[in-house]
């Protein structure tokens, strides 16, 4: 089954042009989204924030042998006595790496530390806690289960089995995994290329002196970081002035370099806003006003082969709509498969929080942990889509849905986590 086009969808009945609930239209981009195809292999350590292009199979047993998972004595439970204490004969030692060579026979034991190789005769381990030696005599305490502490050979994962499917995002658990089988080097996706520009006369590059009503290009900033962040492969193209020719020139050349395009500015109402024009000519394009604050404005389509994302001009709006909507849509179309969820979980707001019902806010809030457990946050301070140090300050959205008026101190909310984000 084929998936409708931008434009179709647009005419679908879920579909609302002037207010666009924040799930919609989340769900909306995500019917679109087709991961890369395109694969390279490279070195483990290269993969690192990568995404798997193919299952990783297994070309061993995890663990290789039978082990102890305690320093202590392994012994046959068939010499332990089931109602009392058991002495055996302690015949050798086996260390990680240095086997016993023998076997355990009847009244016999050996020393093992964990990760030591279990022994032939021998399938119970008693930890060293629960006995006790003299000499090459151990005592163990009653109450012992046969198989207990030993790790049987792939127990983790049998030979032949998938130790990491395609679309796992590779992180640092995933590289130790991967050196743990032996595997030197991977199939991922290649990464995504995105261009991004801002668009406005009155922006100026970090470095030249500002004129009046002038100001510096912030937005080129934050999403060269959040971009770098998610591994991603950037084309920054600098500031476009308000002029059409310009801009279809960057729009023609950013889409021919990059699989998706990425601006700020220019996709509100205003005379000077050329991008809606521009895209009815260079491509399908849907744009919205989502019920939400920051980030009400907000455009997605396509530009020939590239995803487009047109995302306000305010700061603060720069980064809400990254997080909400292009954030899971480049790990999507970076393989991701299943791309984790923003999670929320609830927090005790400590202020006054205004807010009119019929929109979702996303307000950027301090989380503290509460001696005694659970969480409470605060507000950064003022929440105008202008003030950048808001999300410096923030670690933490406040996540007031449509539903939601303004919050009393002590009311539990539900907050997005960003650390390890912003």
């Amino acid at each position: 089954m084929t998936k409708p086009t931008i434009a179709e969808a647009s005419c679908a009945d879920d579909y609302d042009p002037n207010s666009m609930p924040v799930d919609k239209a989340r769900a909306f981009i995500h019917r679109f989204l087709e991961p890369l195809t395109a694969t390279l292999r490279v070195p483990i350590r290269t993969a690192l924030g990568r995404v798997l292009a193919e299952d990783v199979v297994s070309p061993v047993d995890v663990p290789s042998h039978r082990n102890s998972a305690m320093d202590g004595w392994a012994v046959r439970a068939a010499d332990l006595a089931p109602g009392g204490e058991t002495t055996l004969e302690e015949v050798g030692a086996s260390f990680a790496g240095r086997p016993f060579a023998g076997k355990v026979g009847p009244g016999q034991c050996v020393r093992i530390m964990t990760g030591g190789v279990v022994p032939g005769g021998a399938d119970t381990v008693v930890m060293q806690e629960r006995a006790k030696a003299e000499g090459r005599r151990v005592t163990f305490a009653p109450g012992q289960k046969a198989g207990q502490n030993v790790r049987e050979a792939g127990e983790d994962l049998k030979r032949g089995s998938v130790a990491l499917a395609r679309g796992r995002l590779v992180r640092p658990a995933e590289l130790g995994l991967l050196a743990s089988l032996g595997v030197g080097e991977v199939a991922v996706y290649r990464p995504l290329r995105v261009a991004f520009f801002s668009t406005g006369d009155e922006l100026k590059s970090v470095g030249t002196p500002l004129g009046e009503g002038e100001i510096y290009d912030s937005n080129r900033y934050t999403i060269h970081g959040m971009l770098e962040r998610l591994g991603c492969e950037v084309l920054d193209m600098g500031v476009v002035r308000d002029d059409p020719a310009l801009l279809e020139r960057a729009f023609r050349e950013a889409a021919a370099n990059a699989d998706v395009v990425i601006t700020s500015g220019g996709v509100s109402v205003g005379e000077a806003d050329f991008v809606k024009d521009l895209m009815g000519k260079l491509g399908e394009v849907v744009f919205w006003k989502i019920a939400m604050k920051p980030g009400r404005p907000l455009a997605y389509g396509r530009i020939g082969g590239a995803h487009f994302f047109g995302l306000p001009g305010n700061p603060v709006s720069v980064m809400v709509t990254f997080y909400q909507f292009v954030r899971e849509a480049l790990l999507r179309l970076m393989g991701q498969d299943p791309v984790p969820p923003f999670p929320t979980f609830p927090a005790t707001c400590t202020a006054k929080l205004r807010k009119a019902p019929g929109r979702t806010e996303f307000q950027r809030g301090i989380l503290s942990r509460v001696a005694g457990g659970g969480w409470t946050v605060a507000p950064t301070g003022e929440q105008g889509s202008g003030i950048l140090k808001s999300m410096s300050e923030a670690n933490c959205f406040i996540v007031l849905g449509e539903a939601v008026g303004t919050v009393e101190p002590g009311t539990v909310v539900e907050v997005q986590f960003l650390e390890g984000l912003v």
